[in-house]
């Protein structure tokens, strides 16, 4: 196979056209910036990586193909059950241009959002188009479709479900990936809000007693509440999830926390079709994109004053968690275990994949050899030299089935190093069933690389770009 070879542009990139403009926050801005800076960047440096290039291990009418089909748990595969299906595939370069949604949201030193750039890569933006936000952050110039895993291939990246109603009209049409674990994020978010309102406590303990049993959740346990939104986030544990999903419909919160999200102006996320009776059946109805899900990271993250105004014409502050609930969400995140898509920190020094955001590795996960075990899963790489060199820390969380990746996070600058403080969200269809023609085997017992790795690419150009842009502006 041909071994391809990309680059991630550093230049500078003029603004946008008219049409693609992206405006600052107005209530109130730290600065003025200037408009489209980043969502430019961001389209030149898509570009420049060459997503087409990747390799598919279940092409079209492939055994590995009817395999993936008509999944109801789609998180249900382990690294484990990919890793023995695409065994025998016959890698062929996929058929079109890939599924990408990405937003970088710029933020002061005080969490306050100052500008942001979205970029939507598919079939019908090959070379990508950037989304315009008014001074909310927000869009309506997207009609967002429901992603449909067999449409995908057979109508060139077109859905048919749409997302938020009344876009048909919209100039920019765009069926957003399946969020995989990411959906970890509203479930998060739900029973933190529960949390505020007195209605349980971390420290309960939650029997999870499913009455139909799923291979994605498992049987009856029994935990505290803190104990397994720690998995849910940290090591990404499906079973935990489910139960904190359960507990959503056991308390009637489910609707709720969709309204809710709908409330704050983040319509695109919606926790749908789950089941009340085991807190699975994880598919497509569940919907976020890589805006809103910035939007909510930035919240969560803490905003002082107002991040941005609401549809009803409300303000919309960090207080939509209280200040412990924010400590707790961002302690978990800054945890995270799976280092592994826009940062590749746990396979430190490894010649592939590319290095990608600079984070630092929780110490949890280090044992005294320096490698990185997550929940039994191997990185194999000793992580204390990139530690001792990381710039950033990362509190992000990642996802991952065979059309889908996903990492969305915060990252701030680590004292004495560059200054930078943004969110990162990208949703894309390259999940475990795409391949870099370059990818050498994996060692037996390691854990195997998830991504191509453009993606930890895009991730190391954006946090170079944003470190610039960070000293440039001489954000207050």
């Amino acid at each position: 196979m041909p071994i391809f070879r990309t680059r991630t542009s550093r230049r500078a990139v003029a603004a946008l056209s008219a049409a693609s403009v992206l405006l600052c926050a107005a209530t109130p801005p730290a600065q003025a910036t200037d408009t489209g800076e980043v969502a430019a960047f961001l389209q030149e440096a898509m570009n420049e990586l060459r997503f087409e290039q990747v390799l598919d291990l279940a092409p079209p009418t492939s055994p590995q193909a009817r395999t993936l089909a008509d999944v109801v748990d789609k998180d249900a595969k382990t690294a484990a059950d990919y890793a023995r299906l695409f065994a025998a595939a016959d890698p062929k370069p996929i058929v079109q241009q890939p599924q990408l949604d990405v937003t970088v949201l710029e933020l002061d030193r005080r969490g306050r959002p100052v500008s942001s750039g979205t970029v939507l890569m598919s079939p019908q933006y090959p070379r990508g188009i950037a989304v315009p936000v008014d001074q909310n952050f927000h869009t309506d110039q997207v009609r967002y479709r429901q992603w449909d895993d067999a449409g995908w291939y057979a109508n060139q990246g077109k859905g048919t479900i749409d997302i938020v109603p009344g876009r048909e009209n919209a100039p920019i049409d765009f069926m957003l990936p399946y969020p995989a674990s990411v959906l970890k994020l509203m479930v998060t978010f739900g029973v933190l809000r529960l949390v505020d309102k007195g209605e349980i406590k971390l420290d309960d303990t939650y029997a999870y007693q499913p009455t139909t049993l799923s291979s994605l959740c498992g049987g009856p346990t029994s935990n505290t509440i803190g104990a397994y939104m720690d998995a849910s986030i940290t090591s990404s544990s499906n079973a935990a999830s489910c139960a904190l999903v359960k507990l959503l419909h056991d308390r009637g919160a489910v609707d709720e926390l969709n309204q809710t999200f709908q409330d704050l102006g983040l319509e695109t996320m919606q926790l749908k079709n789950t089941n009340p009776a085991n807190g699975g059946r994880w598919s497509n109805p569940v919907t976020m994109s890589s805006l809103d899900t910035a939007k909510l990271l930035a919240l969560v993250n803490g905003v002082h004053g107002t991040a941005w105004t609401a549809p009803n014409g409300s303000p919309v502050t960090g207080e939509v968690l209280s200040s412990a609930s924010r400590q707790v969400f961002k302690k978990l995140l800054d945890e995270q275990g799976f280092n592994d898509m826009l940062s590749t920190a746990n396979r430190c020094g490894s010649t592939y994949p590319a290095a990608g955001i600079p984070q630092r590795v929780a110490s949890r996960w280090v044992a005294a050899d320096g490698t990185v075990t997550v929940e039994g899963n191997k990185f194999g790489q000793d992580v204390r030299p990139c530690n001792q060199q990381a710039q950033v820390t990362f509190g992000h969380k990642t996802g991952w089935v065979g059309n889908s990746g996903a990492d969305a996070g915060i990252v701030r600058s680590l004292p004495g190093k560059a200054g930078r403080h943004y969110v990162v969200v990208a949703f894309t269809n390259l999940g475990t069933q795409y391949v870099d023609a370059n990818r050498p085997a994996t060692e037996p017992g390691i854990y195997p690389v998830a991504f191509t790795e453009k993606l930890a690419q895009l991730g190391s150009a954006i946090d170079r770009y944003e470190a610039a842009w960070y000293a440039r502006r001489n954000v207050n």
